[in-house]
């Protein structure tokens, strides 16, 4: 039986290790290690592009849906869109060292607070080599050390990727064990490394809701949870019909494979004969299949029977969920339910409506007549992101530099004692 225990153990040891390093790099540095992460990239897309075609012929033997092999597949233009997001981070502010607050009390005694890095990061994932590059960069930029844990399924872009930014931080002087990849692909293997406690020092999870339960239940790390999108939009009885069907087209068929794509469709029954035949129509020719209540397939026939299962399921795929309800309360009732907490959104101009929604519904992002595609760290100005966090402590949406950082208080003095 193989001793992966020891083996994360040296990993972990061995990031610990670059993370103390990495503390006392200044800005300078670690903004000349993402540009040479982002030139490498660049450097070597014929290299990153023969590894992924790897990761591509080998997707046969796991049963990939072919919508989820757009998360796999890389292109030249994806790979420079990457280093986009590495060069991106450069120009954001450093948060380590920010003094946060200060304050001196009547002893003379001072404290400030400042931001620091969380240490070793373990980063879980799946067949999205993307997140190998976004991943390591944020964590280099806030002082963290990362260990990588991807999907078999991108198994050799993952290498190769971790390969390159090994090589930029050699090249700037830096501790390369600063991003280590798991290469065992045994899911048994988990396991161990969620055990490494004195080594790593929180554990993100990013992925399907199998995955993230798992990682959950049985890490003794501490964990910030990212959220699989079981995403809700609802149109309301006082909405602008010109909203409708642009946003929740953009919603559920611009990338449905992704987290902040929209499942379930909440239409208020004082609109529901008039709209839904129309939002249904355009869905149908984006050939989204729809599966709703009684009530919504008594409007239009050729929306399939939702299962009871249906309104928790996250498909990343073509089909989307429909169901009537009387008003807003009911709306928000039925999302507080099954929602996973990533997005939600609201069709209304109601002002008070809108309100009612944005403070009741339990989601980390809220949208009022926008798409919830939104929900990036990107499209918010954060960079790039390394996850988007459905819990309430430490952090809460896309996460990007601060929620990769701590702080702690320094104290100064001159001798005072506590009586």
């Amino acid at each position: 039986m193989t001793d992966y225990a020891t083996l994360f153990k040296e990993m972990g040891q061995q990031a610990r290790l670059a993370a103390n390093d990495l503390q006392l790099a200044t800005t300078e540095v670690k903004n000349s290690l993402l540009l040479a992460i982002a030139q490498t990239l660049e450097a070597n897309i014929a290299a990153i592009l023969a590894a992924n075609e790897q990761d591509m012929v080998k997707s046969s033997d796991y049963d990939l849906p072919t919508i989820m092999l757009d998360r796999l597949r890389l292109t030249e233009d994806r790979i420079k869109q990457m280093a986009l997001g590495v060069r991106q981070l450069v120009d954001l502010p450093d948060p380590i060292g920010e003094v946060m607050e200060s304050s001196t009390r009547p002893n003379g005694m001072q404290i400030t607070k400042v931001r620091v890095p969380l240490g070793v990061i373990a980063m879980f994932y799946e067949a999205r080599p993307n997140v190998t590059v976004d991943a390591a960069a944020l964590a280099l930029k806030t002082g963290n050390a990362v260990i990588l844990r991807g999907g078999k399924e991108a198994f050799y872009s993952n290498q190769c990727l971790v390969d390159l930014i090994r090589q930029a931080l050699e090249s700037v002087n830096l501790p390369a064990n600063a991003v280590q990849l798991v290469s065992i692909t045994d899911r048994a293997a988990v396991s161990d490394l969620l055990k490494q406690r004195e080594y790593i020092d929180v554990v993100i999870p990013r992925g399907g809701a199998g995955l993230i339960k798992r990682i959950v239940e049985e890490s003794r790390i501490p964990v910030i949870e990212t959220g699989s999108g079981v995403v809700h939009v609802y149109v309301d009885v006082e909405c602008d019909v010109n909203k409708i069907v642009p946003i929740v087209i953009n919603a559920k068929v611009q990338r449905p494979s992704v987290c902040n794509s929209a499942e379930t469709l909440l239409i208020h029954e004082g609109v529901a004969n008039e709209y839904l035949p129309i939002v249904a129509e355009a869905l149908f020719k984006n050939q989204v299949e729809l599966r709703g209540d009684v009530a919504s397939r008594a409007i239009v026939p050729a929306i399939h029977e939702a299962k009871a299962t249906a309104w928790s399921t996250e498909y990343n795929d073509l089909i989307m969920n429909v169901k009537i309800v009387p008003n807003v309360e009911a709306a928000i009732a039925h999302i507080n339910q099954y929602s996973t907490k990533h997005s939600e959104c609201i069709i209304t101009e109601n002002k008070s409506t809108a309100q009612t929604f944005l403070q009741q519904v339990d989601a980390s992002t809220v949208y009022v007549n926008v798409s919830t595609r939104f929900t990036d760290g990107f499209e918010f100005g954060l960079g790039a992101e390394i996850g988007i966090s459905t819990q309430k402590l430490h952090a809460r949406g896309p996460m990007g530099l601060l929620a990769l950082t701590s702080y702690k208080y320094y104290v100064e003095g001159d001798g005072q004692i506590r009586s």
